[in-house]
């Protein structure tokens, strides 16, 4: 009997920044993706607060867009026809509104060697913020134990799935995080743990209190700020070059969309943050899937 692939609880931050796909060989393989903490994604569990929600479609044929929030960043979700359970509960949603959803990954491929990520939804509930706050621990215990797993394995001079078992972690995990090393190389560990209690923290009233489970942690490491003038600059550049580069109507391809901020000193992972700006300001929309267009 084939068993059902697992369900990996993973913060969007994490889960945004992966690049290594592994497809299935065969008629109904699984395909995954590969985060760089090794969690090994075919299908993944999320809660959140679903932010913003957008039939990209026709009323006949809806295809929804939403977005939603696990507090420090969002997950892409995309449901059509062939999504039909999650199709009709979204289209009776409202945002902002806490929602728990499970889901297969879906991959969008702009250029050769580059992945972009998002979640086909199987099934979406409606819940309460204490079901959340729930999902955030687990969240965070999952994070904390592929961060071990991957601290071991960089240790090891040649790490073997068979040898990150013999210490206790999963098959699932262990495949994973061997898969992962050779391709993230040298994965910034500290960052995910910043990442695990800045969501620990944002369910302590008001900041405060212990995290005995992350006495040692360093928050995120400082980062150069640019003054909130250059970031609107920035911002104009790439709404005006979205313009441009919509010459038939249909949205700009991400792919010339970054070729075109690189000139103008902007990288792919600044352009992001713009891009998810922009979204959440209401002045650009994803009509496709890889394509922006300026409202």
């Amino acid at each position: 009997m084939k068993t059902r692939e697992v369900a990996w609880r993973v913060f969007a931050y994490e889960y945004n920044a992966s690049t290594l796909e592994i497809k299935g060989e065969g008629e109904k393989a699984p395909s995954y993706v590969v985060t760089p903490l090794g969690a090994m994604i075919n299908r993944l569990f999320i809660v959140g607060l679903l932010t913003d929600l957008q039939n990209l479609g026709t009323e006949a044929e809806p295809y929804w867009r939403a977005l939603l929030s696990d507090g420090m960043n969002k997950f892409y979700l995309y449901a059509g026809k062939y999504n039909p359970e999650a199709t009709v509960v979204l289209s009776k949603l409202e945002p902002p509104a806490y929602v728990a959803v499970v889901g297969k990954t879906r991959t969008y491929s702009p250029e050769e060697g580059r992945i972009i990520v998002s979640v086909r939804p199987e099934k979406i509930i409606r819940v309460d913020e204490s079901i959340k706050d729930n999902w955030v621990l687990e969240a965070v215990r999952s994070t904390l134990k592929r961060i071990d797993c991957m601290e071991e394995a960089m240790q090891m001079e040649s790490p073997q799935v068979d040898d990150l078992v013999r210490l206790g972690y999963s098959q699932a995990l262990a495949e994973g995080v061997v898969r992962a090393l050779p391709h993230y190389k040298e994965t910034d560990l500290n960052r995910y743990r910043g990442l695990a209690l800045e969501a620990l923290e944002q369910l302590l009233p008001e900041g405060t209190g212990e995290l005995p489970m992350l006495h040692d942690v360093p928050s995120f490491g400082p980062e150069e700020i640019e003054d909130e003038t250059d970031e609107e600059d920035k911002e104009e550049i790439v709404l005006k070059l979205i313009e441009r580069l919509d010459t038939n109507k249909k949205g700009a391809p991400l792919a010339d969309l970054l070729r075109e901020a690189v000139k103008s000193g902007i990288g792919e992972a600044e352009l992001e943050e713009i891009n998810n700006s922009l979204l959440d300001k209401g002045l650009i929309y994803e009509p496709t899937i890889g394509r922006m267009k300026r409202i």
